[in-house]
């Protein structure tokens, strides 16, 4: 059977599954359309949503929302909704939040938040000429966009200015329309692609140009949240020289760029959970926040500790665009849950609120590699995924579970100890 299909857009989502399984599944592909099935919502209502959220829909993919309570931030309790499929990171930023908000728990705040976008463009006549009309044309450029910000500068935001950039000697005749905007509670994405397309057509309109693309930038240095604990190295529950060995950890990461990327992968272990369940696009977050990393030239931690006058001082600096109105926000009936548990939060709390989780996720995993080490916590959460793998049933589970209490964990031996069960009981 061939696996090239015309019009597979037009057909319905029936015979979508059955092209799909007949062609991947063919010797049993009544069993593929039933795990498809089983992940479908009842809610037929529901379920039209879901179709709706992208294109040739067969089925849904779950990941689990947990939650981590306890967070104090900015003297407030928070308990943060968690979106993610690795285990131990909700059970490991829970004990963070635990463990800080016995010392003043986590301080957080929006240190600017400026968004980019970007119409390029290439101009082949006298550099003198383009300045000139942009110097006398920059209010109208701006003015074009007047009925699309409208709504937006009602609500405090939108375009905040427009530069003109000369990029000719990294590629013959190309410039900028360098844009920044303050969109509010939305991310913006839509907003600001229509404000650069709308300045392209004005270019366009009034002089000899070649526009080649107007796009939002995922690269938001100036859209920043700083996250940050601080206590007496005291009151840490290994004191100086459990602070020192910790700074020590991060000092690494900030020099050793292998050991930085695996550091600021566990940030984001905390960071893109929260994004996800509060609807926002976590792959523009990835981007935004690993190019931020690399901003001086060499990727490097995101967070930063000190010791200065006996206090011990742990802070995180990352870009996040993010939006609590709009997109997935208002169609998604869990995104609205999770918002809804943070007590509807503005843009800005948001960002406060998925900083801290970071620096809760990254405080998690260098306590534990500065101490008992990283796989001791972890392989304990992953043992109930091994015998999820194994099929193990209940007595199985209970056994193992008691087993491993106090045992090193690995796969082999896992495997090891549910076979020799299943041996001694057919014995």
């Amino acid at each position: 059977m061939t696996k090239t299909i015309e019009g597979f857009s037009k057909l319905s989502k029936q015979e979508k599954i059955n092209w799909i399984t007949e062609t991947y599944f063919s010797e049993s592909p009544e069993a593929s359309k039933k795990v498809l099935a089983q992940y479908l919502n009842s809610d037929k209502q529901l379920q039209k949503l879901h179709d709706e959220f992208i294109e040739n829909t067969i089925s849904n993919f779950y990941l689990p929302l947990g939650v981590a309570p306890n967070f104090i931030i900015n003297d407030k309790v928070v308990t943060v909704p968690m979106v993610i499929e690795e285990s131990s990171v909700v059970a490991a930023a829970s004990k963070a939040a635990k463990y800080w908000s016995k010392r003043g728990g986590f301080k957080a705040a929006v240190l600017s938040a400026q968004k980019i976008g970007q119409v390029h463009f290439m101009f082949a006549q006298d550099k003198a000429d383009l300045v000139s009309f942009f110097d006398l044309h920059k209010s109208g450029i701006i003015e074009s966009t007047e009925d699309i910000t409208a709504n937006m500068r009602k609500r405090g935001g939108g375009i905040l200015d427009v530069e003109l950039r000369d990029k000719t000697n990294e590629l013959a005749n190309y410039y900028q329309l360098h844009v920044t905007f303050d969109t509010r509670d939305s991310m913006g994405a839509n907003f600001i692609n229509s404000c650069l397309e709308r300045m392209a057509d004005y270019l366009k309109e009034h002089l000899e140009v070649e526009v080649i693309m107007s796009i939002l930038s995922n690269y938001v240095p100036n859209c920043v949240v700083r996250a940050s604990v601080s206590c007496p190295v005291e009151d840490l529950s290994g004191g100086q020289a459990y602070a020192e060995k910790f700074i020590k950890a991060i000092k690494i990461a900030e020099i050793e760029p292998h050991r930085a990327v695996t550091h600021n992968k566990g940030i984001m272990n905390g960071i893109d959970a929260v994004v996800l369940a509060t609807g926002n696009d976590f792959r523009a977050i990835e981007s935004g926040v690993h190019a931020y990393a690399a901003k001086d030239g060499r990727y490097t931690s995101l967070s930063h500790a000190t010791i200065e006058n006996g206090i011990f001082s742990y802070w995180l600096d990352v870009p996040l665009a993010v939006g609590t109105v709009g997109g997935l926000t208002s169609l998604h009936p869990l995104v609205q849950f999770a918002l809804g548990m943070l007590e509807n939060p503005n843009a800005h709390e948001l960002m406060e609120i998925i900083a801290v989780a970071g620096l809760a996720q990254n405080f998690a995993a260098l306590n534990s590699l500065t101490t008992t080490g990283i796989q001791k916590g972890h392989m304990k959460m992953h043992l109930k995924n091994m015998l999820n793998q194994l099929k193990a049933t209940p007595e199985e589970r209970e056994q193992a579970i008691a087993h491993f209490k106090n045992q090193t964990i690995t796969h082999y031996k896992v495997v090891d100890y549910i076979e020799q069960l299943r041996a001694n009981s057919m014995a």
